[in-house]
């Protein structure tokens, strides 16, 4: 997992509130088991027509939104099922902070395992937020994860509040594993001891 670096980068809107995990990603490409590409197919069912072409009707295929590394969307996001590959796909296509009032549980958890910094605002804050990504399209937010603040160029911005330990992993680019292979040098001394102890297990 990459460390989480300070960035700048336009903020894509898309108001809408109940976005499901199947929505995110549909069920028919749950059939790799790696995380990578998966972006192709983020939002499948509202970003392209039936014949496989861009449906320009749908926000994110905006012209204005390309490259945004930031989401701001309604509430209870990533809400239904809890499979882990829509924080895959969301990051694969190039996202790494969503914004919102609220998140289903398991996918606001599996968004720090895979990189991605789910920020919680208030109603206030969510509004004057969209408002100004409706009045300027392909505005850019600054996303400081060390300081923990946002900050916009019509000054909407805030402070928000994130797990100590959560914040310290994204710093780092540490997800389960990167924590786990911090303690090599424990693990290596239980599997001597081990050895030692039960020989036959290891003949």
């Amino acid at each position: 997992m990459k460390a989480y670096k300070k960035h700048e980068s336009i903020a894509a809107l898309m108001n809408r509130s109940n976005v499901d995990t199947d929505q995110i990603i549909p069920k028919q490409f749950l059939k790799k088991v790696e995380r990578s590409g998966f972006g192709v197919h983020l939002f499948h069912d509202w970003r392209y027509n039936e014949d496989a072409s861009d449906n320009l009707d749908f926000e994110l295929n905006k012209p204005a939104f390309k490259g945004a590394k930031v989401l701001v969307v309604g509430d209870n996001f990533g809400c239904g099922s809890s499979r882990e590959h829509a924080p895959w796909a969301i990051e694969d296509y190039g996202f790494n902070a969503i914004i919102s009032t609220s998140y289903a549980d398991i996918f606001y958890n599996n968004c720090f395992k895979n990189g991605i910094l789910p920020i919680v605002v208030d109603k206030a804050q969510l509004d004057s937020l969209m408002a100004e990504i409706d009045a300027n399209e392909g505005v850019c937010f600054t996303v400081d994860l060390e300081n923990q603040q946002v900050i916009t160029p019509a000054g909407n911005g805030f402070k928000f509040e994130i797990d100590p330990f959560r914040k310290e992993n994204l710093l780092k680019g540490l997800d389960d594993i990167g924590l786990t292979l911090e303690h090599t040098d424990k693990i290596d001394q239980y599997e001597e001891k081990h050895k030692a102890l039960y020989p036959w297990l290891w003949a």
